[in-house]
């Protein structure tokens, strides 16, 4: 400091020409010491632009635990107080939960973390990823950004588009098996973008892809070759 936090800064802030918004997110867990840099990084960019062009987001995980049948708040708190200690005051809280939680455990986050009920956005588990802004608007995150940006939104959401992928997601007529052959098939993160252009290829044409995962290294001969691929429809 302040070589590495202006360096940060700087990047945040180049090639910029009007944007209406600039997304960062700084990956990991607070605490971690990887990110301590960036998280003063933006501490300090708070100071300079101003409380009404920032919005801190802190994601964070809310375990259910089944044997006690109830979730654990407990993580969230810390996780808060770490930032707090760094001088940042989360403005919204996105709660990772396996399922809903009652009202009282929001109160309970809103009241230890010093953040208001309306600013714990719950986020449970989905489907698919492509259901989450729908999820995220009933949870009233975007009503939570206007007001703290002090956006007057004249125009009605068009949510259209996610529910009409979702309905046609729900209803596919027809399934096709496709083998991907590769080193790292037991990362399937590996050929994300692969899988995703395939996953989306499938909607359009209102067909379900099924991805079979074919080790390369484990096929030797044109028998072993056979027996994988027999059954795919393409590869």
């Amino acid at each position: 400091i302040p070589h590495v936090t202006n360096e940060i800064k700087k990047f945040i802030k180049k090639d910029l020409n009007k944007e209406d918004f600039v997304i960062c997110e700084i990956g990991g867990t607070v605490g971690d010491i990887e990110s301590l840099p960036f998280l003063e990084a933006i501490r300090q960019l708070r100071n300079e632009l101003g409380k009404n062009k920032t919005l801190f987001i802190h994601l964070t995980l809310v375990p259910f635990l089944s044997s006690a049948n109830e979730f654990k708040t407990k993580p969230t708190q810390h996780s808060v107080k770490e930032l707090l200690g760094l001088g940042i005051q989360p403005d919204l809280l996105l709660c990772r939960a396996e399922k809903k939680f009652k009202k009282n455990e929001k109160s309970k986050i809103s009241l230890f973390c010093n953040i208001s009920l309306d600013s714990v956005i719950l986020i449970e588990n989905a489907a698919t990823i492509y259901e989450i802004p729908l999820k995220l608007n009933n949870q009233g995150l975007l009503k939570q950004l206007f007001k703290h940006f002090e956006i007057k939104n004249k125009k009605a959401l068009n949510l259209k588009p996610w529910s009409d992928f979702l309905q046609k997601f729900n209803q596919l007529k027809s399934k096709v098996t496709v083998a991907i052959v590769g080193k790292y098939t037991n990362l399937s993160e590996s050929y994300k973008s692969l899988n995703e252009a395939l996953f989306h290829s499938g909607i359009y044409n209102n067909t379900k892809v099924e991805i079979k995962w074919v080790d390369s290294k484990k096929i030797e001969d044109i028998k072993k070759c056979e027996k994988e691929l027999n059954e795919c429809d393409g590869i």
